[in-house]
């Protein structure tokens, strides 16, 4: 996770911060930059998946995606797209499923 801090905590500092707050506007200078990153994570992560099939590290892809949905949710919700915001949120919940599934962590 970014920093060590929980997508929830994230979340509610995108949300919750005004855009001119020192996170918040180093993520709008960056918005294309951060967006373009997390595209590729994913693109990688799915990638990783097919490629490999059953002997991909899936706890690893599982942290590796969810991570791109944190930065990809934060810019869409900076930028005020509802949709985005929702489906990329939607993926860091099946996310920590992932993480807890691949780690063992429930059953």
């Amino acid at each position: 996770m970014v920093l060590g801090w929980s997508p929830v905590v994230l979340l509610a500092l995108a949300g919750g911060l005004p855009e001119n707050s020192g996170m918040n506007s180093f993520v709008v200078r960056h918005l294309k930059t951060i967006e373009m990153i997390g595209v590729l994570m994913r693109i990688f992560s799915f990638s990783l998946v097919s490629w490999l099939g059953a002997h991909s590290p899936f706890l690893f892809v599982w942290i590796f995606n969810t991570v791109d949905a944190v930065m990809l949710t934060w810019c869409s919700t900076l930028k005020r797209d509802r949709a985005y915001t929702l489906l990329n949120a939607f993926w860091i919940l099946i996310g920590i499923i992932g993480i807890l599934r691949a780690g063992n962590g429930l059953h």
